[in-house]
């Protein structure tokens, strides 16, 4: 087998890994794996594409975690372009004591919290909306 061949190969490889798995540092390594390809069809030896997938493929990870880490902490808790769940309807049964339910969204069973109520007025089962999502927990206000 071709040395470029082998490269596009795991260049392919990767981006159906990554679309799987949904993190972005797999599209990265990619990137490495193309531009190793490319390297490949410029005539370089094996040891040069794999160095070329290297520092492409991990300046690529190191550009990307670096990005991650100047955002804004917290930024995408609340950000509805993230979080496509952010303004959708449930209906919660009942309440527990502590102020938590489970309600179903999207075909999976969910733990929820009721937004502060400043008035200390009893929640309400009914339909309520998604206002923000707290880890794994969806954070409603009644409707």
């Amino acid at each position: 087998m071709d040395a470029s061949t082998f490269w596009w190969m795991a260049t392919g490889a990767l981006v159906i890994a990554e679309l799987l798995s949904g993190t972005f540092y797999l599209l990265m390594l990619s990137l490495g794996a193309a531009a190793a390809a490319l390297a490949a069809h410029a005539g370089l030896s094996m040891t040069e594409q794999v160095i070329t997938a290297a520092v492409v493929g991990g300046a690529g990870v190191v550009l990307w975690n670096l990005k991650r880490k100047h955002s804004p902490a917290g930024s995408d808790a609340t950000d509805t372009h993230i979080h496509l769940d952010i303004g959708a309807n449930v209906h919660v049964e009942a309440w527990d004591e502590q102020g938590l339910c489970h309600v179903k969204h999207r075909g999976a069973v969910w733990a929820a919290s009721c937004q502060t109520n400043a008035k200390g007025e009893p929640l309400e089962a009914g339909l309520h909306k998604i206002v923000a999502i707290e880890g794994s927990r969806l954070v409603l206000e009644k409707i």
